[in-house]
């Protein structure tokens, strides 16, 4: 039976992909096998050392101290993708706002509750609508940095709504190039995207290369009367630089999904309350894909979409399997084959993969492994963690 410790509220569709035969899910475990969680800011010191596997029911894993897992051979788990389609919405309406007098408009509406006559009301909107008049979206050119799954994802919708679209990446990785339509112009450097985009949006995660990226010389480079969507991560973004190109009318609005005091108040700023991911179905979608490969990796030792381990995943033969984490180092891997050659153990199949510092192995045996041999092989220099899994 295996222990999962959740930390947040995690959707029912999700824990229903751990069957209670199986694992005993609860909010409070001392040793426990796994952790589920969503936003909760977990500290090194309360992982239990009986912890084999984090997932987190989202994209974004800035709140896991995932140094501290991979020292300890723990793989940390996210769920990219799940909920790119709810972002994806919230940054076309975002689109919609920062176009049109929509904000201005809906405020200016609701001033209007002294009025009694319809007709009144009519004639005075008629006259005033033009107070909020916008542009189209249609024709003008969208700057989407980062296109991964939400990146990408929006840029077809801008396409959609007949935009021209500019994208930037250092990190495309191939399957993201395979989603993005030949329309979607690659532009050598984000300088060069800010340079031509009339909207700007931001899909990066927290990294020491993204922290503080959009700054006051970035800025500079904008199209004078720009306007920047933030739906990604608020480190990204020098909130201070904002303002000031605000101010100097280089940038025309702002949009973000993470309100600051020193925003709140600014007509040229429309702030939303983090609600990117927030819907049903992204939760449902983030949950079950985080119970799926933590459930995959107990039972059978494969990794998908971790942020700290090496995906590996390889089909059960044999009687037993083991699961090691090593440093990525080298003739590891040749002695924990010669203790099982010695131990005249056969191997049915194997699959080895490293990344940066850390490596690992899934061994299908045709025996049984003891205690015993269990202890040399993590006795071993350079091994972290050693499971059997039958």
């Amino acid at each position: 039976m295996y222990k999962v410790l959740t930390l947040n509220q995690i959707s029912t569709k999700g824990l229903e992909r751990l069957p209670r035969e199986r694992y005993e899910i609860a909010s409070e475990f001392t040793t426990p096998d796994a952790i589920l969680l969503r936003s909760h800011k977990l500290q090194a010191d309360d992982i239990a050392t009986t912890v084999k596997a984090i997932g987190r029911a989202g994209a974004g894993t800035n709140n896991i101290p995932v140094g501290a897992c991979t020292e300890r051979g723990i793989p940390v788990f996210n769920s990219p993708g799940a909920n790119a389609n709810a972002v994806k919405e919230l940054v076309i309406a975002g689109l919609a706002l920062g176009s049109r007098g929509i904000m201005q408009g809906v405020s200016y509406v609701n001033s209007l509750g002294h009025m009694t006559d319809a007709s009144e009301m009519a004639k005075l909107l008629e006259k005033e609508k033009k107070r909020f008049k916008g542009n189209e979206l249609a024709g003008r050119t969208l700057g989407v940095v980062g296109l991964g799954a939400i990146g990408s994802m929006i840029a077809n919708a801008a396409l959609s709504l007949d935009m021209e679209v500019v994208g930037y990446d250092p990190a495309l990785s191939v399957d993201a190039a395979w989603r993005l339509p030949s329309s979607v112009k690659k532009m050598e450097n984000i300088t060069s995207l800010f340079a031509k985009a009339d909207y700007i949006t931001l899909h990066l995660p927290v990294l020491d290369s993204t922290r503080g990226m959009v700054n006051a010389e970035l800025l500079a480079a904008c199209k004078p009367g720009a306007c920047l969507l933030n739906f990604a991560r608020e480190e990204i973004v020098s909130v201070d630089a904002v303002i000031a190109a605000l101010d100097k009318g280089q940038l025309r609005q702002f949009i973000t999904d993470f309100p600051v005091p020193s925003l709140i108040g600014r007509e040229d700023v429309i702030l939303m309350p983090h609600i990117g991911a927030s819907t049903d179905e992204a939760e449902d979608n983030c949950a079950v894909m985080a119970a799926e490969q933590i459930a995959d990796f107990l039972q059978n030792g494969n990794i998908k979409n971790s942020v700290n381990f090496p995906n590996l995943q390889l089909e059960r033969s044999g009687h037993c399997r083991l699961a090691i984490a090593n440093h990525n180092v080298p003739k590891i891997l040749g002695s924990i084959l010669g203790i099982l050659a010695d131990a005249n153990i056969n191997i049915v199949d194997m699959l080895n993969k490293s990344r940066d510092e850390i490596a690992y192995n899934l061994i299908d045996l045709g025996g049984d492994v003891g205690s015993e041999l269990v202890g040399e092989l993590a006795a071993l220099e350079g091994v972290i963690n050693v499971r059997v899994i039958y």
